[in-house]
């Protein structure tokens, strides 16, 4: 039931200079009298082909219930996005810069949480990390959920390109699917946290440590009960969390 695409884009604008990690903001038809609906994907593969820029960016359809009478309508941008046939043009604007910033410390630790396609973001701070950057010392953990296999695009056979960084002593991933994905039945990446509970409490009490948080809205919540759990109190959380925030060193993006 699930429709996940990898979408490539070519444009010949010479003002279009983006990095791998940026974002574009998409203008899909607009619904209501509005002539646009927005929506920011990011940018997961890049590449300059001359006078021309080739990039990627990574979409899963979606659906939404209305809260008001009950009713299921299609997300705008992504079945707009998924219907496209090849050749089609898109109106966009960009790049626009994520808040996942790679800190100059090469000793931090980053605890990375993905649900769907908020993956695709990490994909390429772990690329950058291992490949641009380099020599990183401190850990790296991706934390990554999905409703069903066809969501994890980039662990799968074909395009399992995180595999090449399982070698990298500094980097571990582990990842939860939905035991009953048809009844909808939730993602257990909260048991993947407690399951790793030391390290990731370890990792979250470390002054240098950042926590990037990428996926639709109701991750918040599976993170809120798994840190709950690992902390013992709601209260003890709610104070670990806000001295994280406050420092800069919890950042999220969420759709």
């Amino acid at each position: 039931p699930e429709d996940v695409l990898h979408l490539v884009f070519r444009t010949t604008d010479t003002a279009f200079d983006p990095d791998m990690g940026s974002c574009i903001r998409v203008f899909a038809p607009g619904q209501f009298g509005n002539q646009h609906h927005t929506r920011l994907y990011s940018i997961m593969d890049l590449e300059r082909r001359g006078s021309s820029v080739e990039f990627a960016i990574c979409v899963r359809r979606c659906s939404y219930i209305d809260d008001f009478n009950g009713e299921k309508y299609q997300g705008v941008a992504s079945n707009y996005l998924c219907d496209l046939r090849p050749d089609d043009a898109i109106e966009f604007s960009g790049p626009i810069s994520y808040p996942f910033v790679i800190p100059d410390d090469k000793t931090a630790d980053i605890l990375l949480l993905a649900l769907g396609t908020g993956i695709a973001p990490f994909r390429n701070l772990i690329r950058q990390i291992y490949e641009k950057i380099g020599g990183w010392k401190g850990r790296v953990r991706l934390f990554y959920g999905a409703k069903s296999p066809l969501e994890m695009l980039y662990m799968n056979d074909e395009n399992n390109d995180l595999a090449n960084y399982f070698d990298q002593p500094t980097f571990k991933a582990f990842q939860a699917v939905s035991p009953k994905p048809h009844l909808d039945a939730p993602v257990a990446l909260d048991q993947a946290l407690e399951q790793n509970a030391t390290e990731v409490w370890e990792m979250l009490n470390r002054e240098n440590t950042r926590v990037f948080v990428a996926g639709t809205e109701n991750l918040l919540d599976t993170i809120e009960s798994a840190m709950v759990e690992l902390a013992g109190t709601p209260e003890h959380w709610a104070a670990i969390h806000a001295e994280l925030v406050s420092s800069g060193r919890w950042s999220e993006v969420l759709y």
